[in-house]
C-alpha cells in the first residue's frame, strides 16, 4: 500500500495538472459552445508529433511538442477554412478535419518506425500515465505541464472580463471595442497547447474527457461562472486521482487477472461524475418547478 502510493504520487500530480490545464479553457469551450474543438484538437496532434519526429530524428518532448502544436495551428485553420469556404457549419467542419488528421497519424504510426521511440496507436489513445513515476528524478512531464497550467491559469486571469463578455455576448463585446476575433483565437491557442501537454503524457482520451466533463458537470450546478470555473477544477483534479487510485485497486477488488488503463479509468470516473452532476441538476429543477 505504502510503496503504491509513493510510486503513484508523480503519476497522480501530473494526471491532476493536465486536467487543471485542459479543465481552464474548457470551460470556456463549454459556454461557448465549441467543446467539439477540445476533441479536434486532441486528436489533431497525433500527426504533428510523428511528423516532428520524422524531420528532427529526435523523440525530445519539447521537439514533440513543437510539432504537435503546429499541427494543432495547421488544424485551427483548416476548420476556419473548411467554414467560411464550403459554408459548413462548424461542429461539422472540426469533424471532418480532426477525423482527417488523426488517421493521417495513425497511418504514419503504422507505416514507420516512430515505434521506436514508444509511440504507437495505443500509446496515443492512453498515453504513458503508469510509466511516469519518480525513478530516478521527476519525469520531465512534470514541470513541463505544471509551467503550463500555470501559465493558462495566469492568462485566464489577465484577461478575464473581456473573455467573459466576448463569450456570453460577443455582438455586444465587439460595439465595445473588445478584440472577439483575436480573443477566440486565443482560446483556440489555449485548448491547443492544453491539448499538447496532456497528449504526450495522458493520451488523447483523457485529453477529451478532461476538456468537456469537469466544465459540462460544473456548468450544470452553478449560474455563477468564478463558481463554475472553481467547480470544475476540483471535479478534474477530484477525477484524476480517484480515477488513477481506482485503476490500481479496482482489479484487485474484483479479483480480475487483467490491469486497467489509468487513463482511460480517469476518464470514466470523470464522465460518472458529469452524469452525477446531470441527475442532481434534474432533480434540483423539479424541486423548483
Amino acid at each position: 500500500m505504502d510503496e503504491f502510493l509513493i510510486l503513484s504520487l508523480p503519476p497522480m500530480v501530473i494526471a491532476s495538472l493536465a486536467a487543471v490545464a485542459c479543465a481552464l479553457p474548457g470551460n470556456f469551450l463549454v459556454l461557448s459552445r465549441r467543446a467539439m474543438l477540445g476533441d479536434a484538437m486532441s486528436h489533431v496532434v497525433l500527426p504533428g508529433i510523428v511528423v516532428a519526429f520524422l524531420l528532427t530524428g529526435s523523440g525530445n518532448g519539447w521537439v514533440m511538442g513543437a510539432g504537435a502544436l503546429a499541427a494543432a495551428g495547421l488544424s485551427a485553420l483548416l476548420i476556419e477554412v473548411v467554414t467560411r469556404r464550403a459554408r459548413m457549419e462548424p461542429g461539422a467542419a472540426m469533424a471532418v478535419v480532426f477525423t482527417a488528421m488523426f488517421a493521417l497519424g495513425v497511418v504514419l504510426l503504422e507505416m514507420t518506425g516512430t515505434s521506436g521511440i514508444h509511440l504507437d496507436v495505443e500509446h496515443a489513445l492512453y498515453g504513458n500515465l503508469e510509466t511516469l513515476i519518480w525513478l530516478p528524478g521527476p519525469p520531465p512531464e512534470l514541470a513541463r505541464l505544471a509551467l503550463i497550467a500555470a501559465g493558462l491559469a495566469l492568462a485566464l486571469r489577465l484577461v478575464w472580463r473581456p473573455l467573459v463578455l466576448a463569450t456570453f455576448d460577443p455582438v455586444f463585446a465587439q460595439t465595445m471595442g473588445i478584440p472577439v476575433a483575436w480573443l477566440r483565437a486565443g482560446l483556440t491557442a489555449a485548448t491547443a497547447l492544453a491539448a499538447v501537454a496532456a497528449f504526450q503524457a495522458v493520451g488523447s482520451i483523457l485529453t477529451i474527457s478532461m476538456l468537456i466533463c469537469p466544465a459540462a458537470a460544473a456548468r450544470l450546478l452553478t449560474t455563477r461562472l468564478p463558481m463554475q470555473v472553481a467547480v470544475s477544477l476540483g471535479f478534474a483534479v477530484a477525477s484524476a486521482v480517484l480515477g488513477y487510485v481506482l485503476a490500481g485497486y479496482a482489479p484487485l477488488w474484483l479479483g480480475l487477472p487483467y490491469t486497467v488503463s489509468a487513463s482511460g479509468m480517469i476518464a470514466t470516473v470523470s464522465g460518472l461524475m458529469l452524469v452525477g452532476a446531470a441527475l442532481t441538476a434534474s432533480h434540483r429543477a423539479r424541486a423548483r418547478l
